[in-house]
């Protein structure tokens, strides 16, 4: 399933959401583009036999590879995903809670890649593991949200609108699936599930922390943002 948008109105403008978009953007255009992906990934991407031997720079390529992409490809899944969901998210945490929401989510996911892979040295890069975040804090916080989506059925497609919670629970089965089979055959095929998973998780817990006054914002139904 494609996302295409979603049905939630905004109180605020999504400035951070905007901010980090942005910075995802100008770290792989400006910097590692230019100074090639696969040298980028593998100098500065996060490692986990590196944090798990606490070995030096381990933490700042931890907070570093949340900003790196492997492709284009990657980086434009991962940055549709943001603008779709962080939104709402923005709007019920407030701005300075959101970011930091949004980091402390994403060393959480890269935190649990590296507990089940310790010994691992291949590098990982990009925005998933804090954007599963803002995901479950999304799935929390607007259940019944309507969101517009594509699906892929064969040679043709259909477009629909699938309840928010349909939508991200289907997701996130998708990864424990993807997770527990990779784990059987030994092949992750290069994505990083258990990021996903723990991103996934931390969301639904620090969104209870981090929602602006520790209230549940109202939720509105009906018009497209």
């Amino acid at each position: 399933m494609i996302p295409l948008y979603d049905d939630q109105p905004t109180e605020r403008q999504p400035i951070l959401t905007i901010v980090i978009i942005a910075a995802n953007v100008l770290v792989y255009a400006l910097w590692q583009v230019p100074n090639r992906l696969a040298v980028t990934v593998a100098t500065e991407g996060f490692i986990p036999a590196e944090f798990t031997h606490h070995e030096p720079g381990a933490v700042r390529h931890l907070l570093l590879s949340m900003f790196m992409h492997g492709g284009l490809m990657h980086l434009i899944g991962n940055m549709w995903f943001l603008w779709i969901f962080g939104k709402k998210v923005e709007d019920v945490c407030g701005h300075f809670r959101f970011l930091c929401f949004y980091i402390l989510c994403g060393a959480v996911a890269t935190i649990a890649y590296a507990v089940a892979n310790p010994d691992s040295s291949i590098p990982l890069v990009g925005a998933s593991g804090a954007i599963s975040g803002v995901l479950g804090a999304y799935l929390l916080k607007s259940p019944g949200a309507s969101i517009r989506s594509i699906i892929p059925m064969g040679i043709f497609t259909r477009i629909l609108d699938i309840p928010a919670y349909l939508f991200l629970i289907f997701w996130v089965g998708m990864q424990i699936y993807l997770q527990t089979t990779a784990r059987l055959s030994e092949q992750a095929g290069g994505v990083a599930y258990m990021a996903h998973i723990g991103g996934f998780v931390a969301g639904v817990i620090l969104i209870l922390i981090f929602q602006e006054g520790g209230q549940q914002r109202e939720v509105r139904y009906g018009d497209n943002w």
